[in-house]
């Protein structure tokens, strides 16, 4: 497809950013996820934007700490961890060149950015939001996924304070947001829950301001779910400016479910043990 000038429109680029406070599975969601669009046949890249991140578990194509690692802020400018880790994300901000001839190297792919988990910077801080608005500018489709952990519903004042630091992040960080309430699977370890699962998901539904959507990551069912939810926010199911798919559209403009166009050439040939591909799964939720 051509611009008006006539020369090629720039690709689309779509993926997520996962946020969330420290120990909410950012990175176990980020291994998850690649694991499983990969069996849909989709390219995935995994981008670690966290430059305390080390050991990690996934195949990284692009680490932030090939450019600056927090060790190496705190020992040279005498900081603390939180201090640190506010200037890598400064000093990235300032070095966006870097970043963008590295994503330059992954041109078609799906893009997971596995990002720190210091809760400042999509509060109130400006560099991560910034990062964000620029990849936004080199045409990448993103949707925020904001892991929570799910062990915060069985106390009320944490679960008060978890909704008030998801709404601030959404207004802050200005993106396409998905909420998560993530380790589902461990909900119980914390005792029994005073209200069913839905009071916890669907909280402030009347104004459609924060609900959350439940992940098991080593459950399908779960992970389709979540899927569904960020393929919306940001527009993959839509396909690109070329290739509209106007069932989906409708079908997501009503809640109803959707499905790919095939023209899109997404493979999801993931077959589960009942026989069902992902794809029919997804239908049938």
């Amino acid at each position: 497809m051509s611009s008006d000038t006539g020369r090629p429109a720039p690709s689309v680029h779509f993926g997520q950013v996962v946020i969330g406070p420290p120990g909410s599975g950012k990175t176990t969601y980020c291994r998850g996820m690649q694991e499983f669009l990969s069996h849909l046949g989709r390219k995935v890249v995994v981008v670690n934007m966290d430059p305390a991140n080390e050991g990690l578990p996934y195949s990284c194509a692009l680490d932030v700490s090939e450019l600056v690692t927090l060790d190496d802020v705190m020992e040279g400018l005498k900081l603390g961890p939180n201090g640190g880790l506010l200037y890598c994300m400064e000093y990235l901000e300032a070095n966006l060149d870097w970043l963008e001839s590295k994503l330059k190297q992954h041109h078609g792919s799906y893009f997971l950015f596995d990002c720190p988990g210091q809760v400042e910077l999509y509060t109130h801080q400006n560099s991560v939001k910034n990062i964000f608005s620029q990849l936004a500018k080199w045409n990448f489709r993103l949707s925020a996924v904001h892991l929570v952990d799910s062990h915060y519903c069985a106390d009320p004042a944490k679960f008060i304070s978890v909704l008030c630091t998801s709404l601030s992040t959404m207004l802050h960080v200005a993106l396409p947001h998905v909420n998560v309430l993530s380790k589902m699977d461990l909900i119980e370890q914390y005792g029994k829950l005073a209200f069913n699962l839905d009071f916890y998901t669907d909280v402030v539904q009347d104004y459609g301001l924060v609900s959350f959507v439940p992940l098991n990551v080593q459950d399908k069912q779960s992970m389709i779910q979540v899927l569904r939810a960020v393929d919306k926010a940001n527009g993959y199911c839509f396909g690109d400016l070329e290739e509209r798919n106007l069932q989906a559209m409708m079908s997501a403009a009503v809640g109803a479910d959707f499905q790919f166009d095939s023209t899109l050439r997404v493979q999801e040939r993931y077959v589960a043990t009942s026989g069902k591909t992902v794809q029919e799964e997804m239908m049938d939720l």
